[in-house]
C-alpha cells in the first residue's frame, strides 16, 4: 500500500542508460532552457556556493564558519575535491551567478580515500558499509539545492538525469548521502521518520546506521498508527524523489545543529534504478533531447 501510494503521487523517470545526446562533454541533458552539466570553473563552483548560502542560510537558518557567512558563500575543503553539477537557466540574462538555480555536490569514492574520506561518515558510521561491498564503487551527493522560483519536477528530474549519467561515466555502483528534515527536534517528524523506518529500512549487506553518539530514535509511532499518504506528504520533496528510485534509509537521524536539520542517510544501489527506471525522460510529448 505504501509503495503503490508513493508510486502514484510521485512520477520520475530516469533512463536505464543516458541518452545518446548527453554522454559528450560536461552537458547531461536538457529540458527547455534548463541544462544539467558540470561546472567548469573555480567561478562556477563558487556560484554555486553563493546558491547554497542563499538555501541554506538565508532560508533554512545554517550557522556556518566566520569567513563563510562574512563572504557569504557555503563552502569547505570537500568542494575542493568534489565535482559540482548545477542546473542552470540559460533563459536567465547576465552571468553565471545569475543562472545557477540547482546545485548538488558529487563525491566518488576513490576520491574520498584519498583525501581523507566521505563528508557523510561524520555522522553515519559507512565503514562497514562500505567494506561489505569491496567490488562496488560508492558515491557520496551531497549540498542538495535549488532556489524556491525553480523548485519543480523538471529541475529535479535534470539533476537526477546528472548524477545518473556521472554515475554510470564513471562505473559507481550505489549511492548514498544525507538527506536533511527542517529543524533539529526529530518528534516534529516523527510520522515521517516512523513511515521511513517501518517502510525503507536499509536491511541485510546494506545495514548503515548513525553513529551511536549522535543516534536519535526514527521508530517513535507504530506502524499500524500510520497514514502512509499524511507521512508522504510530510516529508520533503527530495526525500520521497529518493523513495521513488528505490533508495533505502539508514537506521537513525541526525541532528546538525549548524545546518538547523535533522538528517537521515539515504543508501540508492545502482542496480536499483537501472532495474525499475527504463523510460527515458519525456518532454512535451517526445524522448529528451538536448
Amino acid at each position: 500500500m505504501a509503495i503503490e501510494l508513493l508510486n502514484r503521487e510521485l512520477t520520475l523517470d530516469i533512463p536505464s542508460t543516458p541518452p545518446p545526446s548527453t554522454v559528450n562533454g560536461d552537458v547531461f541533458g536538457r529540458i527547455g532552457s534548463l541544462e544539467t552539466r558540470l561546472a567548469r570553473s573555480s567561478r562556477e563552483i563558487e556560484a554555486a556556493q553563493v546558491v547554497r548560502y542563499r538555501v541554506f542560510v538565508e532560508e533554512m537558518k545554517a550557522t556556518l564558519s566566520p569567513e563563510a557567512m562574512r563572504l557569504k558563500r557555503d563552502f569547505d575543503s570537500y568542494d575542493d575535491i568534489c565535482d559540482h553539477l548545477l542546473v542552470v537557466d540559460n533563459a536567465i540574462e547576465g552571468e553565471i551567478e545569475d543562472q545557477i538555480v540547482g546545485t548538488y555536490r558529487l563525491l566518488r569514492q576513490e576520491v574520498a580515500m584519498a583525501n581523507g574520506g566521505f563528508y557523510s561518515a561524520s555522522e553515519f558510521d559507512i565503514e562497514p558499509l562500505l567494506a561489505r561491498h569491496p567490488d562496488k564503487q560508492f558515491m557520496e551527493l551531497g549540498r542538495s539545492c535549488v532556489i524556491p522560483d525553480y523548485r519543480t519536477k523538471r529541475t529535479v528530474e535534470l539533476l537526477w538525469l546528472g548524477n545518473w549519467t556521472y554515475s554510470l561515466r564513471h562505473g559507481m555502483g550505489a549511492m548514498f548521502g544525507c538527506a536533511s528534515f527542517p529543524g533539529v527536534s526529530p518528534e516534529e517528524h516523527a510520522l515521517a521518520l516512523s513511515f521511513l523506518h517501518h517502510n525503507s529500512l536499509v536491511k541485510d549487506q546494506w545495514m548503515v546506521s548513525a553513529k551511536p553518539d549522535l543516534y536519535r530514535k526514527m521508530d517513535m509511532i507504530p506502524a499500524e498508527s500510520i497514514n502512509p499518504r499524511q507521512a508522504l506528504s510530510a516529508m520533503p520533496p527530495l526525500v520521497k524523489g529518493y523513495l521513488r528510485l528505490g533508495a533505502m534509509i539508514g537506521d537513525g537521524a541526525v541532528v546538525d545543529q549548524a545546518f538547523n536539520t535533522t538528517d537521515v542517510l539515504i543508501v540508492l544501489p545502482i542496480a536499483e534504478i537501472s532495474g525499475r527506471y527504463i523510460n527515458h525522460f519525456d518532454v512535451d510529448g517526445g524522448r529528451f533531447v538536448s
